[in-house]
């Protein structure tokens, strides 16, 4: 059994693990047709390819640490990946991040504290 900090670490880290599979999905389907054709090319598209085994990867460490965590705090916890992506697109992807989405991140991390105190 893992101990409570060790189930943090690996929730925020699967998080972590699963945002950037986002960053990676992103780069890899700048266009995407909704046809065969275009669903046949992302199974080409060593992006959206990478992007996938990242994704289960993180849904790996995400299960270890359910597995030793209760669900009623794994799961909220997990919602620190809205925090990665936010960071990930404005540092990767220059996107402009907003006041609102700070909020939006700050209430994130309130609501996880929140949560967090209860283990």
């Amino acid at each position: 059994m893992l101990s409570t900090m060790e189930v943090v670490a690996l929730t925020v880290l699967a998080a972590a693990v699963v945002a950037f599979a986002q960053y990676l999905f992103k780069k890899g389907v700048p266009k995407f047709s909704a046809s065969i054709g275009g669903v046949m090319s992302l199974l080409g598209n060593r992006l959206v390819v990478a992007g996938a085994l990242t994704y289960m990867a993180g849904l790996g460490v995400y299960l270890v640490a359910l597995g030793s965590g209760q669900l009623s705090f794994v799961y909220p916890a997990f919602s620190s990946t809205f925090i990665f992506v936010i960071l990930i697109s404005h540092f990767k992807l220059n996107e402009r991040i907003g006041y609102l989405r700070i909020g939006g991140v700050a209430l994130i991390i309130i609501g996880i504290a929140l949560v967090a105190l209860n283990v």
